[in-house]
């Protein structure tokens, strides 16, 4: 890890309009289990919904969107990038970096949030509120080597990333059994059914396959953005 290079990334990312985003969908997530308490909704089965459907459903994929793609795609699309570059710098080193950036500020405005919520509407029952951190965490580190890579091959990373947000893990996801095994969201799901006891949460997807499935594609997504990224050129180009 470049500690130079990592303070540009958390300059940059938090610097910008984004970090209003960061701050956003975690505020929405205490505010809707502020209202489950208000209602009188607080109770195990309601809080592993909307850590389902929100937290992990929702404010995962697009935090790691926002995040992944974050670190590095604003720089190659601006150009700036090409400084960076030029340094006698390894490539694999700036995206391996940007990637612990991104899994940093994922545990500080996912899990975090994920673990508070669960613990304010039900404490330490069940291990949920424990369970879905781990989940968001594990999760949110596929995403950031997913979002990461798709930030250094394409300019359209955002337009993907939404499609296989809402349209692949949201809508084919949650309603074909089958598309299930190949989604970021359901792997973090396994993971924090393994960590929780409660009866009330029943992941889709073996952790057998789960663990494994998380660990490639975050390979996988590190690895080929630092390929990609040596194949630019100082001029610009790939």
């Amino acid at each position: 890890m470049n500690t130079v290079i990592a303070g540009i990334t958390y300059r940059a990312l938090l610097g910008r309009r984004r970090i209003w985003m960061l701050i956003l969908l975690p505020l929405v997530l205490f505010a809707l289990a502020g209202l489950l308490r208000i209602v009188g909704a607080d109770d195990e089965r309601t809080t592993i919904l909307l850590m389902q459907h929100f937290a992990i459903g929702t404010m995962l994929p697009l935090l790691g969107l926002i995040i992944g793609t974050g670190v590095i795609a604003p720089e190659i699309d601006d150009g700036t990038i090409l400084h960076l570059l030029s340094k006698p710098i390894s490539r694999p080193v700036i995206t391996q970096t940007k990637f612990l950036v991104a899994v940093s500020l994922l545990v500080l405005f996912a899990a975090l949030p994920t673990y508070v919520t669960g613990s304010l509407l039900i404490g330490n029952e069940g291990g949920v509120a424990a369970g879905f951190a781990v989940g968001a965490l594990a999760g949110g580190i596929a995403y950031a080597g997913v979002f990461l890579l798709l930030g250094v091959v394409t300019r359209h990373a955002v337009t993907i990333g939404v499609t296989y947000a809402l349209v692949w893990e949201g809508a084919v996801g949650n309603f074909v059994p089958g598309a299930r095994r190949f989604s970021i969201q359901q792997w973090a799901k396994s993971i924090a059914d393994q960590f929780s006891d409660s009866l009330a949460l029943k992941a889709d997807v073996t952790l057998g396959f789960a663990l494994p499935a998380l660990m490639l594609v975050t390979v996988i997504g590190v690895v080929w953005a630092g390929l990609r990224l040596g194949r630019f050129s100082l001029a610009g180009d790939e």
